[in-house]
């Protein structure tokens, strides 16, 4: 009887045994890859800035309240300190970043835009944003909030740009791809969907992009005016990029013939 028993217990403890996996057997989440940022785009990826007292004229220790060693703060052109805020500035090595004025820093003077029934609330606001920084603004529709195609009018906005009519064009629709892709068809025209300063600022820099495309669902207003006003601001200017972007037309050119 004591014999069955054990050999009913050997039994199962072979069982239980078989169903354990290998200590060396990687776990099933780590045979997959993570998620990484491409290396290129790493640095572009991270904050420009910790904190932003741009608004401010007078900055003052209790505006540095919380900023680590090294940490960047944005602040407005001609924004002044305390006597006790420079001094932790010097102390906390902190970074200052002044924001140029709009109107100085703009590389542009007219600006085409559009979107499909997605966009329209966000092209709105826009428009009068633009207007504010005083650039002339061509409007290509849509008009309502009526579901349209995105193609026919980030065609119409695209068209400008590749005419030269305008000097570079903004589109808003869902997501911004489709109308980035759209826009690519049109010669002379160099369009990039961007989602970040840090992007917008890449497309124009080192890729001349003279259209950007715009997501309404990508990001809240506030964001869309910080990519706005740094894709206006920011320009091709390097030869090295002024090169590739050559290369970049010339492949056109072979298709276009």
């Amino acid at each position: 009887m004591e014999k069955d028993t054990r050999d009913r217990v050997r039994e199962l403890v072979k069982q239980v045994l078989a169903n354990v996996p290998p200590e060396d057997e990687p776990k099933k989440e780590e045979i997959y890859p993570k998620h990484v940022v491409v290396n290129s785009l790493k640095e572009k990826a991270e904050k420009e800035f910790d904190r932003d007292e741009s608004a401010k004229n007078l900055i003052t220790e209790d505006d540095l309240r919380g900023l680590d060693f090294g940490a960047k703060l944005r602040i407005s052109e001609n924004a002044k300190f305390t006597p006790l805020a420079s001094d932790l500035i010097r102390e906390k090595n902190i970074q200052l970043i002044r924001k140029q004025s709009r109107r100085g820093s703009l590389k542009v003077q007219t600006v085409a835009v559009g979107c499909d029934h997605g966009g329209f609330e966000f092209k709105e606001k826009l428009k009068i944003f633009l207007g504010e920084l005083g650039l002339q603004v061509r409007d290509f529709g849509t008009n309502s909030k009526d579901a349209v195609d995105y193609p026919d009018f980030a065609h119409a906005v695209a068209k400008a740009v590749g005419e030269r009519s305008v000097d570079v064009g903004i589109i808003i629709d869902g997501a911004g791809i489709g109308s980035a892709m759209t826009a690519n068809k049109v010669p002379n025209v160099r369009a990039a969907a961007c989602y970040s300063v840090a992007l917008a600022k890449n497309s124009r820099e080192h890729n001349g992009a003279n259209v950007l495309t715009l997501g309404s669902g990508q990001n809240d207003f506030n964001q869309i005016k910080e990519i706005v006003e740094a894709w206006l601001s920011t320009d091709l200017t390097e030869d090295r990029h002024k090169k590739r972007v050559g290369k970049i037309d010339a492949i056109q050119n072979q298709y276009s013939r």
